[in-house]
């Protein structure tokens, strides 16, 4: 039996996902398709625009066979943490031989090489580091610079560091070269529009380009070509009754949060250091909105993206200090199942002989089978589930789904 793993946000599960699914299966020879998604909050620092369980049965119902829920404390992470999260995870397992994902340049070869030397970080990297920080480069170029000092080589493929699925690609080598896994890796070129394009001038548009479509137009035909079938009836059927789901509906419940901590600061929160706690309370007066928010915390040093993920970890209440033990905990303790195909079944049977952390399908079983910092991890997923059902319960009076974490049924399809 072979098994191919992803790692994924499908925010929302649109035609390029399905492309990908199915040549992960054909390159690999998987017989199946384990897919580690974020939940109910994504890497940028925002709310998925569907939940988990629509996007999760999405994706079964294009090719994968298991789906994952990534923990919240990696799903709003940085790159690195992001992968080391999910990789961990599907390591974990004990199943999975190869991890499968897009990327800009399509070479497995060059990103494990990048991998390599930015792991290394030998002394003319760290001075040359050093010395571009102190200078007032921002990060990425100061790596960029120290990289191009230590190995020379590479100083010909700089731009493989510019663009986001290349970056994400290095990360999941990093972090199978850390953890001395025995998983291989294997990426090909990015179908159709890149990550960061709006345009929706081809059906293998980005997952961005779609929801600024639903954003702008109100309305979802435009999106239709754009979505497997199935995909697109399911979000059809529960549009303007749990989806969608933008930023600025945490808006007010962030504002709270932000105003009821003000005298404390926010430093004990993942990814939040002194001065940014300092602005935060600087410019509270002026908050309207959670993007407008960010827009105006943004620095030359520091993106829009990194302040739209501290804010979130204060309103979900992250904080570094557990972060930092789940860490060094080898970061996961469980795999909470969000949807399975019913043929899977030697898949599960594989898991559960296998894997190293308990396969969870239902909550009550989870005090018995993981430990007090395992539990933690897992209230705080089950936190940030409710959060973002709070908000969509008011957003749409008319929402029929009242559902919690605990009775909220996994998908099967």
């Amino acid at each position: 039996m072979k098994t191919v793993g992803i790692i994924a946000e499908y925010n929302p599960f649109h035609n390029g996902h399905a492309y990908h699914i199915a040549k992960a299966k054909e390159v690999t020879g998987a017989d199946y398709c384990i897919v580690v998604m974020s939940g109910n909050f994504v890497q940028r620092g925002a709310p998925a625009i569907a939940d988990k369980y629509l996007r999760a049965e999405a994706a079964l119902l294009n090719g994968a066979d298991l789906v994952l829920e990534l923990p919240v404390y990696y799903a709003l992470s940085s790159a690195e943490y992001f992968a080391s999260g999910a990789v961990a995870l599907l390591d974990k397992l004990g199943v999975t031989d190869t991890i499968c994902f897009g990327s800009e340049c399509g070479n497995t070869s060059l990103l494990s090489e990048f991998a390599r030397q930015l792991l290394g970080e030998n002394e003319t990297f760290k001075e040359v580091l050093s010395t571009q920080l102190k200078r007032g480069a921002t990060y990425p170029n100061a790596r960029n610079a120290a990289l191009q000092a230590c190995a020379p080589h590479l100083s010909a493929h700089m731009n493989v560091l510019m663009t986001p699925n290349n970056i994400l690609g290095i990360e999941y080598c990093k972090a199978l070269y850390r953890r001395r896994s025995n998983i291989q890796l294997c990426t090909f070129p990015r179908a159709g529009a890149s990550y960061h394009d709006a345009s929706l001038s081809s059906s293998y548009c980005s997952a961005l380009a779609i929801r600024e479509a639903i954003s702008s137009s109100g309305h979802l035909p435009d999106i239709r070509t754009l979505m497997p079938p199935s995909a697109y009836d399911l979000l059809a059927v529960q549009y303007n009754n749990t989806f969608p789901v933008f930023a600025d509906d945490f808006s007010l419940p962030l504002h709270y949060q932000l105003l009821s901590e003000q005298s404390a600061g926010y430093s004990e929160y993942v990814d939040i250091k002194n001065s940014l706690s300092d602005r935060i309370t600087k410019k509270l007066p002026s908050f309207h909105s959670f993007t407008g928010f960010c827009d105006e915390l943004k620095t030359r040093n520091m993106t829009y993206t990194h302040i739209a993920r501290s804010l979130m970890h204060i309103l979900l209440r992250m904080r570094q200090e557990d972060f930092i033990t789940y860490q060094s905990e080898d970061y996961i303790y469980y795999a909470r199942m969000l949807g399975f195909r019913k043929d899977a079944g030697p898949l599960l049977t594989a898991i559960k002989a296998q894997s190293s952390i308990p396969l969870l399908s239902k909550l009550a079983d989870a005090n018995n089978l993981l430990s007090e910092n395992g539990r933690n991890m897992l209230a705080k997923d089950i936190y940030a589930g409710h959060v973002y059902q709070s908000i969509v319960q008011h957003k749409f009076p008319a929402c029929t789904n009242a559902d919690t974490e605990y009775t909220k049924q996994i998908r099967r399809v």
